[in-house]
């Protein structure tokens, strides 16, 4: 056992945060720390590593526990650089090493290998050298090195100077450092903010196979809980609640907790009510008063279950749509995605097509130009080259990354009713209502309310457009974890299409039909969740590595702009212009088949001999005619 917590309290003035709060954390152990912004984590973390008191309790620490901290501030030494804060992990081996020279250089200037000097000199270095490789002192650089590949730093020149560092690398570099240190207990807060899904994937395979200490995680990101932790830590209204295995049980075993609960609860409540019944009853009679007062003496005995809290409501995400798009929702082809003025390129060559109904996420690294692409579809973001066409009947809806599309000067719930002016206010309150935007809040201007706050605003609007396309960036970064769940379901009932930029594997896994990956070449399709899109990558990547010197094929199910030669780019488009183009003919087709039949029905066309005659020759030509149509549209849809 490495951290022992029992009955622990903590207030701050009147305001109770923690209230008997007990805590196991064994050696080895590999714990998640989960609650909302302050049901008092950090203070529990504070108390843990001793730069808070607490009020009562008992605290017990192993002698000797060593512990590593990584704060949402990295603590490095900003005046540093990169190798000399990872050689400073080592500080006291590498001391060694060089009292070790400084042996060596005396044995050497000694001939007399017989002397009690040499000998004496000779059974300190053995006792040093002992000690050094006891602690691997001869890996040192080749340890340093892995880490700082593993957390992104491959391309980063060693003498790099920490001051120049940007925020996140800052962050990966404070991991590294806390990596190499090897302390028995591991507290992470927030680690995987700044990290891309290489160095997430790298980190988590190093927790799980080569630090063998205990971890404790703070963390919102859902699928870095799930692979790297056995038990979860719950912070819930100043109680804390364990419970075991991952993120994904913990969901799991909290709902059974709660109805359990609620059960005893209530059974205890009715047993109460029939024991106070009865004493009322029975305490006077003769006959029957010892057998109330025992009644009593039970109540008064009995463990009385708390009421459980009554749940935060949730929010409530409902998506609809009002009229269906056609098949080809959008089509971009020979696309380049570039920013800046000169225009930089950041991706080009991009062939896609988004079908309706489809839920597909883009991913990729960190400026590849993810959100860029969004843009440029939606025409926010000039092209220099290549072609944006959206199908017939589509209309989108987009959830930008930071809500910079708010008004930061109007009021919440003013920039919901100017966009739908027609709407009651009723209905506008009650929109903002479910997602608990309520009273005084919805009279606050756009920019003092939380990230949070402006992300369900955003999802307001969302709801109240009912757009057959969705188009979102990065939709979970603001949400709490109940609030991403409540989001993610609402995106599976979803009828209509989606397409998102987001690094929440979590949301990843669970919502989209398709992966596209973006790299500097283009897109990578991959038909399945983001588990699949791992697994298939690995694949490639093993098979490519197994085929070298041979030419590398890039991981696409289906071939992409690289792979095509012009002529048939050149045909791709011609086929997708032909399929619009047949869009807009059969829906003039099928609007002229409308109104003949409804103008036959009319008495005075109907007996008109003539008029009738001419309307059934048209309406049989373009019935003909929409037969031709759909068999071309339909032989073009499937290539």
């Amino acid at each position: 056992m490495l951290i022992s917590i029992s009955n622990l309290n903590k207030s701050f003035g009147e305001n109770e945060i923690l209230k008997d709060i007990n805590l196991t954390i064994e050696d080895g152990g590999r714990y998640g720390l989960i609650g909302v912004n302050g049901a008092g984590k950090s203070t529990l973390l504070s108390i843990i590593m001793g730069e808070l008191d607490y009020d009562s309790g008992e605290l017990y620490k192993a002698p000797g526990l060593t512990v590593g901290y990584l704060k949402q501030n990295s603590g490095l030494d900003r005046g540093s650089t990169i190798i000399r804060e990872m050689r400073n992990v080592f500080s006291d081996i590498l001391k060694l090493e060089d009292d070790m020279r400084r042996l060596e250089e005396k044995m050497q200037g000694i001939t007399e290998h017989e002397t009690s000097e040499y000998r004496g000199l000779m059974s300190e270095y053995s006792q040093k050298q002992a000690y050094f490789e006891s602690r691997d002192g001869y890996n040192i650089d080749v340890k340093i090195k892995t880490v700082l590949n593993g957390m992104g730093f491959s391309d980063k020149d060693s003498d790099t100077e920490i001051a120049t560092l940007s925020g996140g690398e800052k962050t990966r570099l404070a991991i590294a450092a806390l990596l190499l240190r090897e302390p028995k207990l591991l507290i992470l807060d927030e680690p995987t903010n700044h990290l891309d899904f290489r160095t997430l994937e790298w980190l988590e395979n190093y927790l799980a196979n080569d630090y063998k200490g205990a971890l404790l995680i703070v963390s919102h990101d859902r699928y870095f809980l799930d692979v790297t932790v056995e038990g979860m830590f719950e912070l819930e209204r100043r109680r804390l609640y364990s419970y075991k295995g991952n993120y994904t049980k913990y969901t799991e075993l909290r709902a059974q907790r709660i109805a359990l609960w609620q059960k005893e609860y209530e059974a205890q409540q009715l047993e109460i009510e029939k024991m106070r019944t009865y004493v009322e009853k029975n305490i006077t009679r003769a006959s029957t008063s010892a057998s109330a007062k025992s009644r009593v003496k039970a109540l008064e005995n009995m463990e009385i279950i708390e009421k459980p809290d009554a749940e935060i409501k949730p929010i409530k995400l409902k998506f609809e749509i009002t009229k269906e798009p056609f098949k080809d929702v959008l089509t971009v082809l020979d696309l380049d995605v570039s920013v800046g003025d000169p225009p930089e390129t950041l991706c080009e060559n991009i062939d896609f097509s988004l079908k309706r109904g489809e839920k597909i996420a883009v991913i990729g690294d960190n400026g590849i130009g993810k959100s860029s692409f969004l843009k440029t579809a939606l025409g926010i973001i000039p092209h220099k080259k290549g072609e944006v066409v959206w199908g017939r009947n589509t209309t989108v809806s987009y959830y930008e990354q930071e809500n910079l599309n708010l008004d930061p000067d109007k009021l919440a719930i003013d920039e919901l009713w100017d966009r739908f002016p027609r709407i009651p206010e009723a209905r506008i309150r009650g929109v903002l209502g479910s997602v608990r935007l309520t009273k005084d809040d919805v009279y606050k201007p756009v920019r003092v309310i939380s990230g949070g706050e402006r992300a369900k605003l955003a999802f307001c609007i969302i709801m109240l457009e009912k757009s057959n396309v969705i188009l979102l960036d990065e939709p979970t970064n603001h949400l709490d974890l109940p609030s991403k769940e409540v989001l993610e379901q609402a995106l599976r009932d979803y009828r209509g299409t989606l397409l998102f930029v987001s690094h929440d594997r979590y949301l990843l896994n669970r919502v989209p039909d398709k992966i596209v990956e973006m790299t500097k070449d283009g897109f990578a399709v991959y038909d399945g969740n983001f588990e699949y899109y791992k697994q298939r990558r690995a694949y490639l990547e093993k098979r490519a590595a197994e085929e070298k010197p041979r030419e590398i094929v890039k991981p696409a199910h289906k071939p992409q702009s690289g792979h095509r030669s012009k002529e048939q780019r050149r045909a791709e488009a011609q086929r997708k212009r032909r399929v619009s183009e047949l869009e807009n003919l059969i829906a003039e087709a099928e609007d002229r088949v409308s109104r003949i039949e409804a103008d036959m029905t009319k008495p005075e066309i109907f007996s008109d001999y003539e008029q009738m005659n001419a309307l059934t020759d048209e309406l049989r030509e373009m019935n003909e005619n929409l037969e031709e149509y759909y068999a071309e549209w339909e032989a073009l849809s499937e290539e």
